[in-house]
């Protein structure tokens, strides 16, 4: 079923594109089946978990962060982390880059816009971003593009307006800041999104079925 799903969502996503398996609350066996597919970009959202399977899978696997990070817990994933999708303060992305100098590595990094409506969601106004691109000079961080959730609603409008947004920040940045991604939408929205100038889509559900 996975690697049927997997083909199916593949079938979607440009050449260029990056499909990243939101493996969350998914046991290692599902992983594994996606992994043999011939997945490699995985998504988790708590560290404890990300690190426990890191150290199960197989090496060559590409970790996302993709849900909110504590600066106290950036320790325990720089030493292998291959993209943190959710950097939504100056302290948090000075924080990855002294763990980043300890471990002799730059860490790849999106900045996390909040263009939803919804006051749960984390992330930077655009005003903030341009105040961490200005005044963060962090040798062990490479900030390759943005990230951004859409509100949860079924207003098709309403989301495509909200990656709109997004993608308009990033185009104007682009060549300045030699970004290459643009991680937006989600198993609801993912054609939406691509349809708006995504790079890469975060999608669980629709591979590996219903969250535990």
């Amino acid at each position: 079923m996975i690697k049927d799903n997997l083909s199916t969502l593949l079938q979607s996503i440009p050449d260029s594109g990056t499909l990243v398996a939101v493996s969350k609350t998914k046991p290692v066996a599902s992983l594994l089946e996606a992994y043999e597919a011939g997945q490699r970009d995985f998504g988790e959202n708590k560290v404890q978990e990300m690190v426990d399977k890191a150290f199960t899978l197989p090496q060559n696997i590409r970790w996302h962060m993709i849900g909110h990070l504590q600066r106290n817990k950036v320790k325990y994933i720089a030493p292998f982390v291959s993209l943190i999708h959710s950097v939504d303060s100056i302290r948090l992305l000075k924080e990855i880059d002294k763990q980043g100098q300890k471990n002799a590595r730059v860490i790849d990094c999106l900045l996390q816009v909040r263009i939803s409506k919804e006051e749960t969601k984390f992330g930077l106004t655009f005003e903030s971003c341009n105040e961490i691109l200005e005044h963060a000079n962090c040798a062990n961080v490479r900030v390759r593009g943005l990230m951004g959730m859409a509100s949860f609603t079924d207003n098709q409008t309403q989301i495509e307006s909200e990656f709109k947004s997004l993608a308009h920040y990033y185009k104007q940045h682009q060549e300045q800041y030699k970004w290459d991604i643009l991680s937006m939408g989600m198993s609801g929205d993912y054609p939406l999104a691509l349809s708006c100038g995504s790079t890469m889509i975060r999608v669980g559900s629709r591979i590996f079925g219903a969250r535990n």
